[in-house]
């Protein structure tokens, strides 16, 4: 039975794409801001894949309960786990759902890689941090009193569940078992699979635990009300923007200024007629040289019998 869906993760998505227009970020902002928006729509993703296959196959069962999209928060740590099966016969599953868009490696040593084309990048082990998380979920059930029959904790199983066309290069399981790696589809088998070595290998001990569909609710309803939803507007503190810039876009930009208008040409019939033949210039008054002065008297029926320096003789061109 399904007891909660993934949180909706729009605002988030649409406060980051908002924040991609900003003409206030730096380049270390603008690399943290991609990545986040890749990782975020990838993670939305892979979720809405995994969740697909995994409701159609628990939704309406009375032997599993399933929770997606659950975060606790006990004593300063986070566990984040992608979706959550509980079944009646004392065991849970922590799905990890990853959605990468290379193509992952796993070696011998259990060490991964992402690979993207010619480039390959390293990454933390999805098994490990799913392992964390279930660490985390220990303590949180013994203090909800959430126990098998024999007071110990439900067994946890940790998967890796990846996109149906995700590629997997694993080594061999001789050197490191890959099992827990899964694709979406394939989960379902997968859980039967488990049922089976569960129940042949301690038939006793899975009938002796079995609990019924109401009691596994209970449980998945106490867990579903300690969810806390992480902050969808939360951002990094060196994401804010840098105090100069906002100073410098809210100061109010000054006008540019205007070029002093150069005064019009002076009219022959409104010059001072005492300055004709005189080795000055009728615009700026200023002493001009004999070669422009002579230029003027040669052109007298341009300059209208007036002298102009060279720079204001332009005004006649």
């Amino acid at each position: 039975m399904l007891l909660k869906s993934a949180d909706d993760k729009t605002k988030r998505l649409a406060l980051l794409e908002d924040l991609q227009k900003s003409t206030l970020l730096d380049v270390r902002q603008k690399d943290w801001l991609r990545t986040e928006l890749r990782n975020l729509r990838a993670g939305i993703k892979g979720e809405q894949a995994a969740a697909f296959y995994l409701d159609g196959h628990y939704k309406d069962g009375q032997n599993n309960v399933l929770l997606h999209d659950l975060r606790f928060k006990l004593d300063e740590e986070v566990a984040q786990i992608d979706h959550l099966v509980i079944n009646r016969t004392g065991y849970m599953v922590l799905i990890e759902t990853k959605n990468y868009s290379g193509d992952l490696e796993v070696n011998a040593h259990g060490e991964f890689t992402v690979r993207y084309g010619q480039d390959r990048y390293g990454i933390p082990s999805p098994y490990e941090q799913s392992r964390r998380h279930a660490r985390i979920l220990g303590k949180l059930l013994e203090r909800l009193e959430i126990s098998t029959r024999t007071d110990k904790l439900p067994e946890f199983h940790n998967v890796v569940m990846m996109h149906p066309q995700a590629t997997i290069q694993r080594p061999d399981p001789k050197a490191f078992d890959t099992s827990f790696f899964i694709k979406a589809d394939q989960f379902p088998a997968w859980h039967e699979k488990l049922v089976e070595g569960t129940s042949t290998g301690g038939l006793f001990k899975a009938l002796f635990n079995m609990r019924s569909p109401d009691t596994i609710k209970e449980w998945g309803e106490k867990l579903k009300r300690q969810h806390r939803a992480a902050d969808l507007l939360a951002l990094p503190d060196f994401m804010q923007p840098k105090q100069h810039l906002v100073q410098a876009a809210q100061t109010p930009k000054l006008a540019a200024p205007v070029p002093k208008a150069e005064p019009a040409a002076v009219a022959p019939a409104e010059a001072d007629a005492s300055l004709a033949k005189k080795l000055v210039c009728a615009h700026c008054r200023e002493k001009i040289s004999f070669p422009e002065g002579k230029f003027c008297w040669n052109n007298a029926k341009r300059f209208g019998g007036l002298q102009y320096c060279r720079e204001h003789q332009g005004l006649f061109l």
